[in-house]
């Protein structure tokens, strides 16, 4: 019979089972241990070379580095993955290296095997948690360096960490701090998130932005900032970038120590914005689409140690607003942009007593300003209230010309309490005065680098001279505010040419037609 014993062919199959797992086992052994033995010899090699590589990796940064100096605390190599870590990074300004300019507890470089698929042996590169930090000396020294930033080094001392070209850069959770001096509040970006990847695609033409990129950090205590677009890393003689920005709640007076050196003061105010930019090899563009200033207040503050670099700055802005005007490598434009609850004062510290003159509650529109002629024509409308009290009104079209800017402008200024002027009327006229309304309006126009139109102030219900309010001032001054205060009685019922006469001869050039040619 054919037929075997049950028993016996389970027996026979569990022999044949362990014979294989046998011949597996010596297989894994005559391929395993040597492959341990190996791994065990890499890392051992890798732990032995983490040190002569760190040294070899800080040295080759240095050289590559001007004017900065960069020190590693601790390189790990990963032989399975072709991966390193630098721990402890430090990067010191050579001429003032405290404190440091950039602290980079953990760096991290790899192959990126999603490309090695695809033929292209590149890296990626991941800074986790770095804190950036420049002050006010250590920026004057960057800005004042005379080698061009593209021979700086920088990329070459990323290159210098890994020996792949690197392919996706990221940078996690960044803190960036600016510290001017004085008693300033510093300008920061927490949670700074950085990703740009495709870095390594061949050269591009001219406004072709291969590589994708996204930006999104926190500003100040409540701001937000976010910017996505593409770039074109390998441009020369520096990278290229297009995309959209979007700006939320950026609390403005921050910027006091920068405002503070043009003589501008700014407290409060949040600024909200989209648009778009572009910085091109043969062209730059930055158009806000829509923005939005809520509760700013501004000084501008004349003083008689400044007056001589003001003058300056005007001249140099006239020259520079003449270069931007429809220079056919650059546009910037604002499409829309809106002012709510602001306050602007002029501050006059070259007269005795000095004075400000401010506009409060100011509602501004201004619509599609450009440097560009065929951008067509910008309008701003201001309402707001002249020294906390009277209705003032200001209407205005620019005009971007090929000579330069040019406007008309309208103002009007009703129904103003007088007193509140009186700091003006003390510094211009040696006298104040105890009621009375005030009006202005004025036309003025800018065109061909010719100034003309008027300007015409009038006055209502003047009382100049008040006992009780003027007792503690001198007989003299008293006799002298009474009698402009009985010249202004004779002239209450008179025509209004006469009064404003009478005005224009006790405060000089409140009146004025104005047709100027500029030189």
């Amino acid at each position: 019979m054919k037929r075997r014993n049950g028993s016996g062919g389970w027996r026979s199959n569990l022999s044949g089972l362990g014979a294989s797992v046998r011949r597996h086992r010596r297989l894994w052994i005559f391929i395993g241990v040597p492959l341990a033995i190996v791994l065990v010899i890499a890392y051992a090699i890798a732990f032995l070379i983490d040190e002569p590589l760190r040294r070899y990796t800080e040295a080759k940064m240095n050289r590559a580095l001007k004017g900065y100096t960069v020190r590693i605390k601790k390189l790990d190599f990963h032989p399975h993955g072709f991966s390193l870590d630098l721990k402890g990074l430090t990067l010191v300004q050579d001429a003032h290296p405290d404190p440091a300019v950039a602290d980079i507890p953990y760096l991290h470089a790899s192959v990126n095997w999603k490309a090695l698929l695809h033929g292209r042996v590149v890296g990626d590169m991941l800074i986790d948690r770095p804190k950036v930090y420049m002050n006010l000396v250590q920026l004057r020294k960057e800005i004042a360096d005379p080698t061009p930033v593209k021979e700086r080094g920088w990329q070459e001392a990323l290159e210098a960490i890994y020996p792949l070209k690197l392919n996706e850069f990221r940078v996690h959770q960044a803190d960036i701090t600016y510290q001017d001096q004085g008693p300033f509040k510093p300008l920061r970006l927490r949670s700074f998130d950085f990703v740009a990847t495709n870095i390594r695609n061949v050269k591009s033409k001219d406004r072709v932005y291969p590589s994708e990129f996204t930006l999104e950090a926190a500003v100040f205590e409540s701001g937000h900032v976010r910017a996505d677009g593409r770039a074109d890393f390998l441009a020369e003689p520096n990278p290229t970038f297009t995309g959209n920005a979007t700006l939320e709640r950026i609390e403005l007076d921050y910027f006091k120590p920068i405002t503070n050196r043009y003589n501008v003061t700014v407290d409060k105010g949040l600024l909200s914005a989209t648009g778009q930019f572009e910085f091109g090899s043969q062209v730059r563009s930055v158009e806000l689409q829509e923005a939005t200033i809520d509760g700013i207040k501004v000084d501008y503050i004349h003083t008689p140690q400044t007056a001589a670099v003001e003058q300056a700055r005007v001249t140099g802005a006239v020259k520079a607003a003449k270069a931007a005007s429809n220079a056919p490598d650059l546009l910037v434009k604002i499409a829309r942009l809106r002012i709510t609850k602001g306050t602007f004062g002029y501050v006059n510290k070259m007269t005795s007593p000095p004075y400000r003159a401010f506009v409060t509650d100011a509602d501004v529109i201004l619509t599609n300003l450009s440097n560009q002629q065929t951008e067509g024509v910008a309008t701003v409308k201001l309402q707001g209230k002249f020294m906390g009290s009277g209705s003032a009104l200001v209407d205005g079209k620019f005009h971007t010309e090929k000579s330069g800017p040019a406007f008309e402008l309208s103002v009007r200024i009703t129904d103003v309490n007088m007193p509140a002027m009186n700091d003006m009327f003390r510094a211009y006229g040696n006298f104040d005065v105890a009621s009375g309304e005030f009006s202005f309006f004025s036309e003025m126009a800018v065109r061909d680098g010719a100034i003309t139109g008027y300007v015409k102030p009038l006055f209502k219900d003047i009382t100049v001279y008040d006992a009780d309010k003027d007792k503690d001032k001198t007989f003299t001054h008293k006799v002298y505010e009474r009698v402009v205060g009985g010249v202004a009685k004779l002239l209450k019922n008179r025509p209004r040419k006469e009064e404003n006469a009478f005005f224009k001869a006790i405060l000089p050039g409140l009146e004025r037609e104005t047709k100027r040619e500029r030189a």
